[in-house]
């Protein structure tokens, strides 16, 4: 028998104990049960096959249950230990093996086409894409402070899963013959930002300062190890931290700490390439564009229009797009800038986790360009918004690829063709 170990506030939590067996992974990621009134349960720290025995409950609905396993009486062969303590808050899966993980997010993609009655599209599905690097990806981190009482300290700290508690971090800087690695910190962030993260809280209490005058810290670095960002105060606007560029498939770009750039960037390359392969025609359309490195990187000298909403990406990409020769800039909406899509163009769009918006939809299926090729965060949106165009396209390709190892997360490409 496998058992949890115990939160210190297990006593604050209502515990069900009750035998589920879990009969599959949903696309949010957590395993599926039935209890004995009927009512379903979606629980995190399982895996498909598995018997829980007791589970915390995060969140009581009428019709079901979030919670989370903590004690099983069977357990499955494809369970590996987690390297994080609070694994639960940052990267639930953790728990399986990355055979597993990749064969899951697969079957992610294949469940949601098939919600929306496209299971003929779903042996297109091709196998999730990799690098191999399950850990130390991320390029960005986002902690909550956390005040000690007892040592009268404030430490970094993670949200648990499901509930506004602080998880506490204690880390040590291990170093051995000038390098140096972070215990404690999580396994998937680069070590680069752990050790500013300690430098900057060790500040913090050398001051004696209080956690609560602060919301957050917000660390990025870029491929060269250069570390920005800095500590958000409650109550004020976002600081203005310093940019910093990396490099993808051989161009550099600017981008700020605290606005939106990809945070897997070898992943990030794999997908772009493949993009590359399928673009058309002699005009480009990025939508959703943030600070243009989809379109600049595959538009290959076309005619490239790219949108973008968010004024401070917007600005990014102007500096972004300096230098290229018919790259056209433009700050709006993209269900409002309408005008753009033509014919024979390749429209891209990498839409926030909200999917398209129905506007711009129909206007695709209107004005039916050569390609569509629609990059997502969330593969739900995605299939909905793909079962919409195949009224006048038809699907070539469906490639996953795992920017977001040991996370339920999945980025989906689709590449769609007019009929």
């Amino acid at each position: 028998m496998w058992e949890m170990k115990r939160m210190k506030d297990r006593e604050k939590k209502r515990v069900i104990a009750e035998k589920i067996r879990v009969e599959k992974i949903v696309p949010g990621g957590q395993g599926l049960g039935t209890m004995k009134d009927g009512r379903k349960v979606f629980l995190w720290n399982v895996l498909e096959g598995e018997e829980v025995e007791e589970f915390e409950v995060i969140k009581e609905k009428t019709k079901y249950l979030e919670g989370v396993a903590t004690k099983l009486s069977k357990t499955s062969e494809r369970r590996c230990a987690p390297r994080d303590e609070w694994y639960l808050a940052t990267s639930p899966w953790q728990i399986m093996n990355y055979e597993t993980e990749l064969a899951e997010k697969r079957e992610i993609i294949a469940e949601v086409f098939r919600q929306e009655k496209m299971e003929g599209e779903v042996e297109k599905i091709e196998e999730v894409r990799t690098d191999g690097e399950e850990w130390g990806y991320r390029n960005k981190m986002e902690y909550a402070l956390y005040w000690d009482n007892v040592e009268e300290k404030i430490f970094l700290a993670f949200r648990a899963r499901g509930t506004h508690r602080k998880i506490a971090l204690k880390p040590q800087i291990l170093r051995s013959e000038g390098c140096f690695s972070v215990s404690g910190m999580s396994s998937l962030e680069r070590p680069e930002i752990a050790e500013r993260a300690l430098k900057i809280v060790q500040e913090l209490n050398d001051k004696h300062e209080e956690a609560r005058k602060y919301q957050s810290l917000l660390l990025r670095t870029n491929q060269k190890g250069e570390v920005a960002g800095g500590l958000q105060e409650n109550g004020k606007t976002h600081p203005k931290f310093e940019n910093l560029t990396d490099e993808i498939l051989g161009r550099e770009y600017s981008y700020s700490p605290n606005g939106f750039f990809q945070i897997n960037l070898p992943v990030y390359e794999m997908a772009l390439r493949e993009i590359m392969k399928h673009v058309e025609g002699e005009k480009v359309l990025d939508l959703y564009a943030g600070v243009g490195t989809i379109g600049l990187s595959v538009a290959g000298g076309r005619e490239l229009v790219l949108v973008e909403t968010n004024g401070a990406a917007y600005e990014e990409m102007k500096k972004n797009c300096e230098g290229v020769s018919g790259a056209k800039p433009v700050l709006a909406k993209s269900e409002e800038a309408l005008e753009y899509i033509e014919p024979e163009e390749t429209v891209i769009v990498d839409p926030p986790r909200a999917g398209c918006d129905k506007r711009l939809i129909e206007k695709l299926i209107e004005m039916k360009p050569r390609k569509i090729i629609y990059l997502s965060c969330n593969p739900a949106t995605q299939a909905r918004d793909v079962r919409a165009l195949v009224e006048a396209y038809e699907i070539e390709k469906i490639v996953p690829f795992n920017f977001f190892p040991k996370t339920p997360h999945v980025e989906n490409l689709v590449v769609m063709r007019k009929k």
